[in-house]
């Protein structure tokens, strides 16, 4: 009997740690667009930071069809709303920090599909970012989350696939093998 518990444990102990044996590549948000995409919103319109004197919004620019009266084809309004991803991420297995954004959960609260965004209170209280910096995700398990305003650290396999959900597109999709609360030092685990 003590030899079955003794095997049991070892087999438990084996398939928990299967998600960390994994080499993860640690990634930020950035380096999920394209150099232009990142550089326009980097370098978006000055007036878009003034305040128009008495704050007046009729003094604001023209709303046209793009973003506060930017043409459609202007960089930053491109930026704003592009799917353009980067290849090299297809089937790689990453971990990357992030907030989530409930989107399926069981009679337990246990949320098993949700997006993962790099800001808290996106898609629900500000506007959603680009689709290339949000990542519908997958997890199995399930998650229950204390506080919405918890970051993660979220490790699995990235694909790029551009999914529309009722709150935002994503144009990246995780399937979850592991979450942990983020913290500063937790690069390694």
């Amino acid at each position: 009997m003590k030899t079955v518990v003794n095997c049991a444990l070892l087999l438990m102990c084996l398939l928990s740690t299967a998600s960390w044996a994994r080499d993860y590549q640690t990634i930020e948000w950035p380096d999920l667009m394209p150099e232009e995409d990142l550089q326009a919103l980097l370098n978006r319109p000055e007036w878009i930071d003034e305040v128009p004197e008495g704050g007046d919004i009729d003094t604001m620019p023209p709303t046209g069809e793009g973003f506060a009266g930017l043409p459609e084809d202007d960089p930053y309004n491109q930026a704003l709303k592009s799917a353009k991803t980067i290849p090299e991420f297809d089937n790689k297995d990453v971990r990357i920090p992030g907030f989530v954004v409930p989107l399926v959960f069981d009679d337990e609260q246990r949320i098993t599909e949700f997006l993962l965004v790099p800001f808290f209170g996106a898609c629900i209280h500000l506007p959603p970012p680009p689709p290339n910096q949000v990542i519908y995700a997958t997890y199995e398990q399930g998650i229950v989350l204390d506080a919405l305003y918890d970051p993660f650290w979220v490790s699995g396999k990235l694909t790029i696939e551009l999914i529309e959900t009722d709150l935002s597109q994503a144009a990246y999709q995780i399937t979850v093998d592991d979450m942990e609360i983020y913290s500063d030092g937790a690069v390694g685990g």
